[in-house]
């Protein structure tokens, strides 16, 4: 079995949240996403409602500021007892270590696990052209995707954030003892939206994937929970 297929609740309101989430049973162990759409409508109160329920908790926020500022808001997310959590890799070494070192304070403090650290590489929607003539950087996708991880690895992160386009050159480059952790993830003819650098689940695992993020192909669906189970067979069962 590979790692989990991440639901991504990108919705606004608790309202909406439960509309999905109680059509899901509570005894699977799923993961789910929650964002800055949702977070910041709700707060911490709706992390400890998934928590309750039996849900695992990627607290999907990216934070990047200056390192302190990093750590103090990594020290209560650790708290929290969330699986996962993100900062922009772009926010560099210091900060980087920084929020590794809140979330493991903030953890220790309340007795639970330490979150796993994810480094947000380059976002799925930034194009080639982006990178080049917005970023200003020299470097093509796969070559500042790759700088970024090893910049994340080197300061402490567990693993990245990257599209799946990018995960063969991040293991040969970066090793396998990172998390390579993929948003992007449609069916086959599913729309891109405002994704510009996607795959199915079963190209994500044949290129190297430890763990999906999917939302709207699941949460727009007529029965998410049908959805849901179709695209975690492709994915565990990939070859």
């Amino acid at each position: 079995m590979r790692g989990p297929l991440i639901v991504s609740l990108d919705v606004w309101n608790r309202e909406g949240l439960f509309k999905i989430i109680d059509q899901f049973p509570t005894d699977e162990g799923m993961t789910v996403k929650i964002g800055m759409e949702l977070f910041y409508g709700e707060g911490p109160e709706i992390v400890k409602e998934l928590l309750n329920k039996g849900f695992k908790i990627f607290l999907d926020l990216k934070l990047q500021d200056i390192p302190n500022t990093v750590k103090m808001g990594m020290m209560q997310i650790g708290r929290m007892g969330v699986t996962y959590t993100t900062v922009h890799a772009l926010g560099g070494s210091e900060m980087i270590s920084a929020a590794k070192e809140g979330l493991e304070l903030g953890s220790e403090e309340a007795g639970v696990p330490t979150p796993k650290l994810l480094a947000v590489t380059e976002l799925t929607s930034i194009t080639e052209d982006a990178l080049e003539n917005e970023q200003n950087c020299k470097l093509d996708m796969v070559n500042q995707v790759v700088s970024l991880a090893k910049l994340a690895k080197r300061s402490g992160a567990d693993g990245v954030i990257t599209s799946p386009l990018e995960v063969s050159s991040l293991k040969e480059q970066v090793g396998d003892d990172f998390l390579y952790v993929t948003p992007g993830i449609r069916p086959a003819n599913f729309p891109k939206d405002d994704q510009s650098r996607t795959a199915t689940p079963k190209q994500a695992a044949e290129y190297g994937s430890l763990a999906l993020v999917v939302g709207r192909p699941i949460i727009r669906a007529e029965d998410p929970v049908a959805a849901y189970h179709k695209m975690l067979e492709e994915w565990n069962y990939a070859n």
